[in-house]
C-alpha cells in the first residue's frame, strides 16, 4: 500500500484504518474469528488499527491487544477513544457519572484502562469520541497535553466535532500553549456527506488528519440496501432505528440513492463497496477512511478499494445522486449539539 502522513504528526498509515468496532460482543463474540481478521488486514499492508473503550465495554480493546502481542505492536499506528459511558454498574440510569465524558478526572483514569486492555504501554492517537458540553475543552485540551507529555500517548485528536468547535479547540490550545487536536474522524460516505460544507476545509486549514467512519454508510452501500428486495435485519439497526427505519421518509430517500448508486456502480463494472470507498479515498482532506469488517468476507471486499481511482464521470454522477454537503437524515451525523436536541435550551425561562 501506499502510506499516508497523519496530519502533521510524523506518522505514516495506510489509506484504510481497521475498525475494531465490530469485534466482540457488539458483532464478532469469538476472539480467535477476530484476531484472524486482524492478523490479515496487517497482512495485506493495513497499519492503522481504531478501536474505542465502549465498544463491547472494553472487550474490543482486549481483542486489539491479544492479535498485537507477539511482537506485532511495534508496526502498528494504534489509535482508541474515551467518552462514551463506562459504568453501568451503579443500579442507576446511565451509570457512574464520572466514568464517562471528556474531564481530566476520566481521561487520565480511562487512559490507563485502555493501555492495560490493550496490553502497550503507549497509544499512538488517544481521541475524543464526542463533543461534551458539561466539559470546557481547554480542560480536555490540558489533560491530553500532560499524556503526550508524560509519553504515554503520541497524538490526540477528537471524533464527530461540528466544524466551529475544532476551530474553537484549535484557538484555545494556541492561546493557552497547550497541544491540540491533530486528526478529526467524522462521518462521511456517498449518503452522508454533510462535512464537505464545513468540517473538511477546516481540517484542511488546520492541517488535521481526516479518518472517516462509517464509509459504507452503516451497511446501507453495501449493495444489501436495493430497490425491491428484503432489506437486511442486524443489531445496528435495530440498535440506531431512526438511521434505518424505512417509515421515515429521509431513509426512504437514503434507499432510493442506495439503489442508483449501485446502478452507477454495475454500469462502472465495479463493486458498491469499492465505489463508496474509492469515493471517501478521493476527496483531498481525507486520510484513511475506517473500515469495521465483522466476518473476513467483509474485510477481503474492501481491501481492493485502495486501488480504485473513479473517473471524474463517476465523481460527477455521484453528485447529482446525493448533492455535495448533504445528509439525509441528522442522524446519520452522529452527533446533535445540545442546542438542537434539549428544548430547555431554546426557550426563554420565566
Amino acid at each position: 500500500m501506499d502510506y499516508r502522513g497523519l496530519g502533521r504528526t510524523g506518522m505514516q498509515v495506510s489509506p484504510l484504518c481497521l475498525g475494531a468496532m465490530m469485534f466482540g460482543a457488539w458483532g464478532e463474540p469469538d476472539h480467535d474469528t477476530s484476531i484472524k481478521i486482524i492478523h490479515r488486514a496487517l497482512d495485506a499492508g493495513i497499519n492503522f488499527i481504531d478501536t474505542a473503550d465502549v465498544y463491547s465495554q472494553g472487550e474490543s480493546e482486549i481483542i486489539v491487544g491479544k492479535a498485537l502481542a507477539g511482537g506485532r505492536r511495534d508496526n502498528v499506528i494504534l489509535a482508541t477513544k474515551f467518552h462514551g459511558q463506562m459504568d453501568v454498574s451503579m443500579g442507576q440510569p446511565g451509570g457512574d457519572p464520572n466514568k464517562r465524558g471528556n474531564s481530566r478526572r476520566w481521561v487520565v483514569q480511562e487512559v490507563e484502562n485502555s493501555l492495560r486492555r490493550l496490553g502497550t504501554d503507549w497509544i499512538d492517537l488517544y481521541q475524543v469520541h464526542r463533543p461534551d458540553r458539561d466539559t470546557d475543552v481547554e480542560e480536555t485540551l490540558s489533560a491530553l497535553t500532560d499524556l503526550q507529555r508524560q509519553g504515554k500517548i503520541r497524538a490526540f485528536g477528537c471524533s464527530t466535532f461540528p466544524a466551529e468547535q475544532l476551530v474553537e479547540a484549535h484557538w484555545v490550545a494556541e492561546r493557552r500553549g497547550l497541544g491540540r487536536f491533530v486528526t478529526e474522524q467524522p462521518p462521511y460516505s456517498m449518503l452522508v456527506r454533510g462535512i464537505e460544507a464545513d468540517v473538511l476545509p477546516v481540517a484542511q486549514r488546520y492541517g488535521m488528519g481526516v479518518l472517516p467512519w462509517s464509509p459504507l454508510a452503516g451497511g446501507w452501500l453495501t449493495g444489501a440496501y436495493r430497490k425491491g428486495r428484503d432489506l437486511p435485519t442486524s443489531r445496528r439497526a435495530d440498535r440506531i432505528p431512526a438511521r434505518y427505519d424505512l417509515s421515515i421518509p429521509e431513509n426512504q430517500r437514503k434507499l432510493d440513492a442506495a439503489d442508483a448508486l449501485g446502478q452507477l456502480a454495475d454500469k462502472a463494472g465495479i463493486s458498491l463497496i469499492h465505489l463508496a470507498l474509492a469515493f471517501v479515498l478521493a476527496h483531498p482532506a481525507v486520510t484513511s477512511p475506517i473500515i469495521g469488517p465483522r466476518t473476513m468476507e467483509h474485510l477481503e471486499s474492501q481491501l481492493g478499494a485502495v486501488d480504485v481511482v473513479l473517473s471524474t464521470e463517476v465523481l460527477d454522477e455521484i453528485d447529482k445522486i446525493v448533492p455535495p454537503g448533504v445528509n439525509f437524515s441528522r442522524a446519520d451525523g452522529g452527533y446533535v449539539p445540545p442546542s438542537v436536541d434539549d428544548p430547555s435550551l431554546r426557550r426563554r425561562r420565566s
